[in-house]
C-alpha cells in the first residue's frame, strides 16, 4: 500500500512542478533559469516514478494486466494449436 502511495504523490508532485515551470515561463517570459530548474525537477521525478512503478512489480505489490496478460481469453486461445 506504501508503494501506491509513494506512486500517487510522485504524479502529484510531477504536475505540480510542470504548472510551477508554465508559471515560470509566463511570468518571467523566458528570460529566467526558473523554468528549466522546474523542468528539470519534472523528469527526475519522471525517474523516481517509472523507478517506483519497476519496484511495485517486482515485488508484486503491482500487478500490471492487459491484453497479454496471464488467463486472458486472447492470450489462452493463441496459446492453444488450431488443428
Amino acid at each position: 500500500m506504501l508503494i501506491k502511495i509513494l506512486i500517487i504523490a510522485a504524479l502529484v508532485a510531477i504536475i505540480a512542478s510542470l504548472a510551477s515551470g508554465m508559471v515560470f515561463l509566463v511570468k518571467d517570459k523566458g528570460e529566467s533559469q526558473r523554468t528549466a530548474k522546474a523542468l528539470t525537477v519534472r523528469i527526475s521525478l519522471s525517474v523516481l516514478l517509472f523507478g517506483l512503478l519497476m519496484l511495485g512489480i517486482f515485488t508484486g505489490h503491482i500487478k500490471p494486466h492487459g491484453i497479454y496478460s496471464a488467463g486472458h481469453p486472447v492470450t489462452q486461445t493463441a496459446a492453444q494449436p488450431t488443428e
